[in-house]
């Protein structure tokens, strides 16, 4: 075709021979290039430079500077304690339980012997769990460095405690010295008392043959606890 030809426009001609010289030389194809593969390895590689280029800069926290939180463990009242109480409230009113020492001058208990003891109709559930220490205890008392007198005093006065705040499940640390007095004579106090209805030597964790723990009967006539 001539660009003579009167049937093209002068633009029309110039666009045609663009055309042509595309055709007769054509642009090289441009080959895009996958990307790279990489393993396992490689990238956990670039995470960790990447962590730790945003981590620069940032300072350790000092431990000194934290607070240590303990838990404050239930602190036992001893006789002493019981006995400070009754002088600045009175004198607690307690039943009438005599408490003979005979029982306990007959049988002596060694220091490291289990103590052991239920009312026959208690049923044998409750005494395991008792056993277990899987009963909570409201409050203990510990008898350490006490009289004969002052402990007898200081087990009537818990007992009393939990029968006014309805409670029916107590812990005594009689000790375990050579001769376990005052292990004995808990023993035999004990078992006379009109309110206990089951007493074993506590878990391992709790004491182990070093203290009690005592079931004892609801206080039901407790004019506080009334529906």
């Amino acid at each position: 075709m001539s660009k003579h030809d009167s049937s093209l426009s002068k633009d029309q001609f110039n666009l045609l021979k663009q055309f042509k010289k595309q055709i007769s030389n054509p642009q090289p194809r441009v080959e895009v290039e996958a990307p790279a593969v990489k393993t396992p390895e490689q990238e956990q590689a670039d995470e960790l430079e990447l962590f730790r280029k945003q981590m620069q800069g940032v300072q350790k926290i000092d431990n000194g500077n934290i607070a240590k939180i303990e838990k404050a463990g239930k602190k036992k009242p001893d006789a002493q304690t019981l006995a400070k109480r009754a002088a600045a409230e009175g004198p607690m009113q307690t039943d009438e339980t005599a408490l003979s020492d005979t029982q306990a001058i007959l049988n002596p208990v060694g220091s490291q012997a289990a103590l052991s003891y239920r009312i026959a109709t208690l049923q044998h559930k409750v005494f395991e769990d008792l056993k277990a220490g899987n009963l909570r205890w409201y409050e203990a008392v510990d008898l350490h460095g006490c009289t004969v007198e002052e402990a007898r005093v200081a087990v009537l006065q818990i007992i009393q405690m939990a029968k006014d705040e309805n409670q029916n499940v107590i812990k005594i640390v009689h000790g375990k010295g050579p001769e376990a007095i005052l292990k004995t004579y808990v023993n035999g106090w004990l078992r006379q008392h009109r309110d206990v209805l089951a007493f074993v030597s506590a878990p391992e964790n709790q004491g182990g043959t070093g203290a009690v723990l005592v079931l004892l009967k609801r206080a039901e006539k407790n004019p506080k606890f009334k529906q």
